[in-house]
């Protein structure tokens, strides 16, 4: 029997080794697949409107511009507010006046004066009484014949009319030393704190007429123009926010327990799969809901799922409101159906 040529039994053990590197491969145990979950970019929106109604005077920004927190936005016409504000600080003036008088009480010449009054009124009561006796003095040693009646009766109603304004002179007095009442006081301090607050309202009037952005966003949409009549329920703007951005994701019932708030993530999108965005896991839902019709799952039947949240640093804006992306989080283990 001829012996096997050399090159031939080198081909032979070759294809053998071959063949058992391929039945290797194909039978070796396949890596554990990390968990990846495919979602949508959600932001923010806030539509902007001013709490007042007034004609607008000016529309800064327009559609696409980045504004940032605080940034004015548009302002409403204030020629009728700055003229009641003027008006209304004013009355505030006054009022304070008046109370600050209250307060004060009586000055020392309002004071001496009701004193002078008092001793005027005393002289006058004293006069009054001495002309009514030298006419009784005079009735009886005449046996009335030298005064009449009358003029006894009118003497008598001259020192009683004294007596009485000597007694209101000397209540004045009184109320002259004791000051304004404490309830007038108290009517004047509420009248100026009415002021003040219809001061107070026309200021935060003045503010209400600029419209500011309340964080770093991006105009979406510029709805009125100038001239329009603004109102708290006519937007003027609609803002997108830039942070904070998240991925709006499912996860399977399988994999729920392998997740948890705050891992860290991958996040990529069609438009750039090489630059991936890091991101934290902020939200998991407690309620299950089947699967949605928009969202890729690996499975081919109807499975349980629970939304959750990845929230996304993105300093260069690369992401946009309903971006389709793809969630990969590192150090998990996708469970095997």
């Amino acid at each position: 029997m001829p012996k096997p040529k050399p090159g031939i039994v080198v081909a032979a053990v070759v294809l053998v080794v071959a063949v058992g590197a391929a039945i290797w491969w194909l039978m070796r145990p396949k890596a554990p697949e990390a968990i990846v979950l495919h979602g949508n970019v959600d932001i923010r929106q806030v539509s902007l409107a001013f709490n007042a109604n007034e004609r607008i005077l000016q529309m800064r920004v327009n559609e696409g511009d980045r504004v940032t927190a605080g940034q004015v936005l548009a302002t409403l016409d204030t020629t009728t507010l700055t003229l009641r504000l003027a008006r209304s600080q004013a009355q505030l003036a006054v009022q304070d006046e008046v109370l600050r008088r209250m307060e004060a009480g009586n000055r020392p010449q309002e004071i001496a004066q009701a004193d002078a009054n008092v001793r005027a009124a005393v002289a006058d009561a004293r006069k009054a009484h001495q002309t009514l006796d030298r006419l009784r003095a005079i009735s009886q040693g005449t046996a009335g014949r030298a005064v009449s009646r009358e003029e006894l009766d009118d003497a008598v109603a001259a020192a009683g009319s004294a007596d009485a304004k000597l007694d209101a002179q000397r209540k004045a007095q009184d109320l002259s030393v004791a000051g304004p009442r404490k309830e007038d006081i108290d009517e004047a301090r509420a009248q100026r704190d009415a002021a003040m607050a219809d001061s107070a309202v026309t200021k935060q009037q003045l503010d209400d007429a600029v419209l500011k952005a309340p964080s770093d966003a991006v105009v979406r949409s510029r709805l009125l123009e100038p001239g329009d009549m603004a109102s708290p329920q006519r937007p003027a703007y609609a803002l997108a926010l830039v942070h904070p951005k998240w991925v709006r994701a499912y996860v399977s019932e399988t994999n729920l327990s392998l997740i948890k708030p705050g891992q860290s993530a991958r996040v990529t999108t069609d438009s750039a799969p090489g630059h991936p965005v890091d991101g934290r896991i902020g939200y998991i839902s407690s309620v299950a809901e089947f699967t949605p019709k928009n969202v890729e799952t690996n499975e081919l039947r109807t499975s349980l799922v629970y939304e959750v949240r990845i929230n996304v640093e993105d300093p260069d804006d690369r992401l946009r409101m309903g971006m389709p992306a793809t969630v990969e989080l590192p150090g998990t283990v996708a469970a095997q159906p």
